[in-house]
């Protein structure tokens, strides 16, 4: 292995990594604070759908811009998306839902593990692809490489925060929160993997914009139809809101800083 793809790969095992920093929230938090849960799910809402407007589509656009143009490439961007909503829809469809029963006057707890499962496979959908580009970056030019992964490394610090806050609600306990939230970020450095063993002559920019743009449409259909909603069952909708305006805005941020 040559030193610029061991570079482009530690680059690439950082930033999938630092997912974790996210996690070590869970070990400053009541485990029982309904409060907290609802904050935390409207977060995660925010989060994805952040990633989803201000990165997903974005990255989209601009790869699949150089194939076809840049008013065709919103096109495309848009089809990409509706494709990964629509898949998205029919996996959740023969998937079994637990309904909250009111007049027990049980709280929802037994949908946080559905929750947080589906954000960790939306955040590995997520990771996946950008494993992939952040090698390629780094293998290409490993001074944009590190700058773009010192960049993405902060970026999904706020990720692993919305893997491992709902698991840890579920479960109670933090080692599968981390756990989980590993699995997330691992994703990306398997990307890279890939990416150098596999990959290389097959990968291209419309492949990897279409990627980006199903993964969009996903993480939007999970914080719509999955996030927000369990997030107001607590009683605290309106923090649930204030929250998933915080993950809105603290995505653009962590990537402006550093950028």
């Amino acid at each position: 292995m040559d030193q610029r793809t061991f570079t482009a790969l530690i680059i690439s095992i950082a930033a999938g990594m630092s997912t974790l920093l996210g996690a070590i929230l869970i070990f400053f938090t009541k485990s029982k604070s309904e409060k907290i849960v609802s904050c935390s799910l409207g977060f995660a809402a925010g989060v994805m759908i952040s990633v989803s407007f201000s990165d997903l589509l974005p990255q989209a656009q601009q790869a699949i811009g150089i194939y076809t143009g840049e008013n065709r490439a919103i096109i495309f961007s848009v089809i990409f998306m509706a494709l990964g909503l629509s898949a998205a829809l029919v996996i959740d469809y023969f998937v079994p839902h637990e309904e909250f029963d009111t007049e027990k006057n049980d709280k929802p707890h037994q949908n946080l593990y559905r929750v947080g499962f589906v954000s960790m496979l939306a955040m590995m959908l997520h990771n996946f692809p950008e494993g992939i580009a952040t090698f390629m970056a780094g293998y290409n030019d490993p001074t944009l490489g590190a700058s773009i992964g010192f960049a993405i490394a902060f970026h999904n610090i706020p990720e692993g925060i919305s893997v491992a806050m709902p698991i840890y609600f579920a479960t109670q306990s933090k080692i599968t929160a981390l756990k989980y939230t590993f699995l997330s970020g691992v994703a990306e450095p398997i990307g890279a993997i890939l990416a150098f063993l596999v990959l290389r002559p097959f990968i291209n920019e419309f492949l990897l914009g279409a990627i980006f743009a199903a993964v969009a449409g996903i993480m939007i259909y999970i914080s719509f139809e999955e996030l927000i909603p369990t997030s107001r069952q607590y009683g605290y909708s309106r923090l649930a809101l204030l929250s998933s305006f915080a993950g809105i805005c603290i995505m653009p941020l962590s990537g402006a800083i550093f950028i």
